[in-house]
């Protein structure tokens, strides 16, 4: 085959699937959520033939501080891709919600030394949230209202910074959430106790993971152990801070997190 076809056809094939990917993600709606004079950028995605007379599980998921931006497109960097699929919107009908966090807040409050190697991250415990999971508290209880969202199938999860937000959004939340998925996250692992019990975990770390340590995995594992629940825990062993691309490629774990209530 000529060159020049050849050159043209990968041409055309790049362009049709970047138009295909784009519309993929348009799926998600763009939103914002206002709180007096607080606004919150996030993106939803309601299931396949959608009605408000059914009921749906709800899937906050929390992104990571690479993806902070106010462009409210971003936070759908890593994970969006996972509910896209025909597969998971023909097996698993859910709203699923991204909301944005802007480049100079966090998801958890705590302050990071990103002078040494893996960061070092202070948890505050005890203190207000940041204004930006406090919008995103905002935005769930005003979703909780919906009558279509399924009050015993709400799910969250996030990774690295987000990973640490949807431990954060767990002790503030202790009896909302049926299940979460925390990937190369940490916390405090004394503020465990208050949705040990309650709420269906995995968590996942790369072993290798030399921005976000492992340890800090370890420890909330091992803190709702202590508390009395039974997480699952994958830890990777060739993975560095990435270990987010691992777990998005269990073939259980959608399986897993729509099957609790």
């Amino acid at each position: 085959m000529n060159k020049k076809i050849i050159f043209s056809c990968c041409l055309f094939l790049s362009f049709f699937g970047a138009i295909s990917q784009i519309a993929e993600v348009s799926l998600f709606e763009k939103k914002q959520f206002i709180k007096e004079l607080d606004t919150l950028q996030y993106r939803i995605m309601y299931p396949l033939n959608f009605s408000e007379e059914k009921v749906y599980p709800l899937v906050l998921f929390l992104h990571g501080a690479g993806e902070r931006e106010s462009d409210n497109e971003t936070q759908l960097t890593h994970g969006s891709a996972l509910f896209l699929t025909n597969e998971s919107r023909t097996n698993f009908p859910a709203i699923v919600v991204f909301p944005q966090c802007p480049k100079n807040d966090y998801w958890a409050n705590l302050t990071a030394d990103r002078t040494t190697k893996p960061i070092t991250f202070e948890f505050k415990n005890g203190e207000k949230p940041t204004k930006s999971l406090g919008l995103v508290i905002g935005l769930l209880d005003d979703l909780l209202t919906k009558s279509y969202t399924n009050k015993k199938q709400v799910y969250v999860m996030g990774l690295s910074m987000g990973g640490m937000g949807t431990f954060e959004i767990l002790n503030r939340k202790p009896t909302t959430f049926a299940a979460a998925i925390p990937i190369c996250g940490g916390g405090s692992p004394e503020t465990t106790a208050s949705y040990a019990t309650t709420t269906a975990l995995w968590i996942f770390h790369g072993a290798k993971d030399d921005v976000v340590s492992p340890q800090l995995s370890i420890g909330m594992v091992s803190g709702i152990l202590n508390a009395g629940g039974n997480p699952n825990f994958t830890l990777y062993s060739n993975d560095n801070h990435n270990s987010w691309d691992s777990a998005f490629a269990e073939p259980n774990l959608l399986p897993w997190l729509f099957s609790k209530k």
